[in-house]
């Protein structure tokens, strides 16, 4: 069956469909990493979004639950060079088409990915419409002119959990945890957990909640919209601000609570959509990249020792290092490619960030000591 990818540009590009029947629209990004395309598929940060791979070759080693980085997909459709329908992998349970499928994902595959790519790089991310339906372009067109944008929209509403819940390493939906579900944490697993961490929950993945977790905190995950008074009536040692799809500017409502949290004294430590959040409640601003970062091949500096890390990324916005009052905070990593923000401490509070993913899943672990840090804030506090 075919498939067609219109971009807003007039771009068109014509492949072989699989997983669901449909039609979807999303901002059109790639990434650039070799493995992990589970991790990607999962990753709730990608809401609202159609996913290029820039690795010719997805799905030779399947799917299974225990590399799921949140309950279910959300992203709007992913887009593949070539498809491998054969898999080998013992960890298996099931290929990308049945997974689609499952899961309501539309995919395409056989288009030329590298023109794709280039073109994102030079015209910058693109709205496009993905479809193995309808294939005629000017009702594509239409359609896709009518689909909400990027910009502006609260896409964490979609991805949140509804409750509070408490976490353990079978929600992770694995059946038996093997050792390769830790994803090679760099510490032992402690067997008590000491510390009692509330995060929120603006599209968590699972491997933050497992470096979390290793390390001997307690998780309690709240929806994004639940007030201050309610995390700090949970008493918690820390408070954790997660990652998450889209703009940050709409979601007032967590800049206000992260902003009464900030004088609580109470460590804090976002990652991601977290970071730009403490940079808004800081009195930031922030901004969209031209096609934003994603894959696992970012270098960054960490500002206080002018070491290199490699690190894993997923965001389209960032915070404007300008905007925040320099008594407020000091930066602590930047991007080497484009001397972008990538992480900040507050002077005035306890909290820190990183626009990056220092828990990898897909991506390299040289950051994992920033989890480290949040440990030593919380033992540092009750000293």
């Amino acid at each position: 069956m075919t498939a067609i990818l219109l971009l807003e540009d007039g771009s068109i590009f014509r492949g072989r469909a699989l997983g669901a029947s449909g039609v979807a629209t999303g901002e059109v990004v790639f990434n650039t990493s070799l493995t992990g395309y589970q991790e990607i598929i999962t990753d709730p940060s990608y809401c609202g979004q159609i996913v290029t791979m820039t690795n010719p070759e997805i799905g030779n080693y399947g799917i299974n639950r225990e590399d799921n980085e949140s309950r279910k997909p959300f992203l709007s459709g992913f887009v593949m060079r070539e498809y491998s329908p054969i898999v080998s992998n013992y960890r298996s349970e099931l290929d990308i088409d049945r997974y689609f499928q499952d899961h309501n994902i539309i995919g395409i595959e056989r288009i030329d990915t590298r023109r794709l790519t280039k073109l994102l790089r030079i015209k910058g991310s693109l709205h496009g419409i993905i479809s193995s339906e309808e294939q005629t372009v000017k009702k594509l067109k239409t359609m896709l002119a009518d689909a909400p944008r990027l910009v502006g929209r609260d896409l964490v509403r979609e991805v949140t959990c509804s409750e509070p819940y408490e976490w353990m390493p079978q929600h992770d939906s694995a059946t038996t945890l093997h050792a390769s579900a830790l994803h090679y944490t760099d510490r032992p697993i402690l067997s008590e957990q000491k510390y009692s961490v509330v995060c929120i929950d603006c599209g968590i993945k699972h491997n933050i909640l497992r470096g979390l977790y290793n390390r001997g905190c307690r998780l309690t995950i709240v929806p994004a919209n639940t007030p201050a008074h309610e995390i700090t009536a949970l008493n918690p040692d820390g408070i954790f601000l997660s990652n998450g799809p889209g703009d940050p500017e709409p979601l007032q409502y967590i800049i206000e609570t992260v902003k009464t949290l900030l004088t609580t004294g109470i460590p804090l430590f976002g990652i991601c959509l977290g970071h730009q959040m403490l940079g808004l409640a800081l009195g930031g601003r922030s901004y969209k990249l031209r096609f934003g970062h994603h894959g696992g091949n970012q270098p960054v500096m960490r500002l206080t020792t002018k070491t290199v890390e490699i690190t894993a990324q997923n965001h389209g916005f960032n915070i404007d290092p300008e905007s925040i009052p320099k008594e407020l905070y000091s930066a602590t990593h930047i991007n080497l490619n484009d001397k972008t923000l990538e992480g900040i401490a507050c002077t005035q509070h306890n909290a820190f960030s990183v626009q990056y993913h220092p828990e990898s899943a897909p991506g390299p672990h040289d950051s994992r000591y920033l989890f480290d840090e949040f440990i030593r804030r919380m033992e540092t506090r009750h000293a």
